[in-house]
């Protein structure tokens, strides 16, 4: 069964990647983290792009992939027309920061969004943004250096105060500098995490902003389009026939039939280790460094 690719620059395309899991539990993923070259959010798009480029076809050519989700929102702003120039054949499910639906959600008309500086600044997001300028405010908050921390934050012990240390700061540092959350007229009532990486943070967000802020992030709707692109190609893998036949496969190879999915680093493998085993439950023995030029 061919697999469904999903990349990012390091570890925070896990958390679509738990969505796509959740959604299509009966497909099997390849997962990359390009750690080596991480964080892409502050490099220039030409470097990113170079990067998107190599790993599509790295993950076609070597890991024979039938569908990818580009797992950041920075390499979709950075290459994702290219990429459907160059791969027609391949069905692509890029990431944009999730404000379509905080406008759905906001209350106050108010939304802010947290982002790298190279997603927000980017031409395809600026004109996402110009296109619903009159259904919403929306304030931009560049968070540099915390996707990062984020990172960082995964091989550290899992206590609060240790995992809070850099992260934590970083979140307060940002959320300050935006004007003022809340419910009442002309405060900011949702939140769009417009990086992979943030929802990981969310129990930082969360402390700072209360339990009335609303968090958009875009694992859900990727996950979604997805599904909808595999069936429409006629890719969509369907349930097992036999019942019970898990439980041979189950004892034979937990990684390869249980989570039925290799995760890849181009970078030393812990990072992504600790944070598959810390967010996603899964086996240290799925993950592995591999070598995209």
């Amino acid at each position: 069964m061919q697999p469904i690719g999903v990349f990012d620059s390091g570890v925070g395309g896990l958390s679509v990647l738990r969505a796509l899991r959740a959604a299509l539990p009966h497909e099997r993923f390849v997962y990359l983290a390009d750690s080596a070259n991480a964080p892409y959010g502050e490099r220039g798009d030409a470097y990113v792009s170079a990067r998107v480029h190599a790993i599509a076809h790295y993950l076609r050519e070597r890991q024979h992939v039938k569908a990818l989700v580009v797992a950041c929102n920075t390499a979709t702003a950075a290459a994702i027309h290219e990429m459907r120039s160059m791969h027609p054949d391949l069905p692509l499910v890029g990431l944009e920061p999730a404000v379509k639906p905080a406008i759905a959600l906001t209350r106050t008309g108010h939304v802010g969004v947290i982002g790298t500086r190279g997603t927000l600044g980017s031409a395809k997001f600026c004109r996402l943004l110009a296109s619903l300028a009159d259904q919403a405010h929306f304030v931009l908050q560049p968070c540099d250096g915390l996707a990062h921390a984020i990172e960082r934050s995964v091989v550290q012990p899992p206590d609060a105060a240790a995992e809070s240390s850099g992260t934590g700061a970083l979140c307060a540092r940002y959320i300050h500098a935006m004007p003022a959350f809340g419910k009442a007229p002309g405060q900011i009532d949702t939140l769009v995490l417009g990086c992979t990486h943030y929802i990981f943070a969310a129990h930082e967000l969360r402390a700072l902003l209360g339990p009335d802020v609303r968090f958009v992030e875009a694992g859900a709707p990727v996950a979604r389009q997805t599904g909808r692109l595999l069936e429409a190609a006629g890719l969509l893998h369907p349930p097992p026939g036999g019942a019970g036949s898990g439980q041979a496969a189950q004892e034979k190879d937990a990684c390869a039939d249980v989570l039925p999915m290799r995760l890849l680093s181009t970078g030393p493998a812990h990072a992504l280790q600790a944070a598959a085993q810390r967010w996603l439950d899964f086996p240290a023995s799925c993950c592995e460094t591999v070598c995209v030029p």
